[in-house]
């Protein structure tokens, strides 16, 4: 898989993304992760990136023309940089890249959007910033926009990141135990259990017996009733979506 990330802030998005899982994805041949500056696609000598919207208002709009430039371009780096990517994902059938906008008028990303995300080949994140993007972009480019929650973040880049990970730790071989992501919060509609390790007492605190029994059909039972009840408790709107 490659991943194209297009930002004003390219240093927000490369210390999270070369650390831990992310890290080790890249070196493994997993996922291409190229972080580009925005401006590198402009033409003006100050690298001119937004202007004042048509109609009076609040703020600055980003342009349309750096933005397609940018798209563009990588679109067309894609068969090289594919060809270089490890055989752990020639499973994976090469498909136009997916333009992604990341705005918090988007669909607010899940599980399962990232999921499906994780079986592209090919993704460019674009992230917004000011008073977000001209909407042709939006109209004639991307292919879907993507919010992270319903609040507003400085720029897309945090949120880019935010995606990335997602989608990365759910591509085959990116995680050291592949039954790691099955077990996560969201996958199967419910939150996860809660987890307990070493003391086995802690402050007079101890961690429940069954976990303890060495009985894993009763563990499996205990998990999915705590599981059911930190759902209740915490995200009870999410009841009723699970197996």
């Amino acid at each position: 898989m490659r991943i194209d990330i297009v930002t004003l802030f390219p240093e927000i998005c490369r210390a999270p993304l070369s650390e831990s899982i992310l890290k080790r994805a890249q070196e493994k041949g997993i996922v291409a992760l190229h972080i580009h500056n925005l401006r590198d696609w402009t033409t003006d000598k100050h690298h001119i990136v937004d202007d004042a919207p048509f109609g009076g208002g609040q703020g600055m709009v980003m342009k349309p023309e750096p933005i397609f430039a940018a798209v563009e371009d990588l679109k067309r780096q894609m068969p090289n940089a594919e060809r270089s990517t490890s055989n752990a994902q020639s499973n994976i059938k090469l498909q136009r890249p997916k333009v992604i906008l990341m705005s918090p008028a988007g669909r607010r990303l899940d599980q399962e959007m990232a999921r499906q995300l994780s079986r592209e080949s090919h993704l460019i994140v674009l992230c917004g910033h000011y008073e977000g993007v001209d909407h042709r972009v939006i109209e004639h480019l991307i292919d879907l926009e993507i919010s992270i929650g319903d609040y507003v973040l400085t720029n897309g880049a945090i949120a880019a990141v935010v995606l990335v990970d997602a989608i990365v730790r759910l591509v085959p071989g990116a995680l050291g135990h592949e039954q790691s992501a099955s077990d996560d919060s969201f996958s199967g509609g419910l939150l996860e259990a809660p987890h307990y390790t070493r003391p086995a007492e802690f402050l007079g605190w101890k961690v429940p017996e069954v976990l303890l029994s060495g009985n894993h059909a009763e563990i499996a039972e205990w998990r999915r009733e705590q599981a059911i009840k930190r759902t209740s408790q915490n995200r009870p709107d999410l009841l009723g979506r699970g197996d």
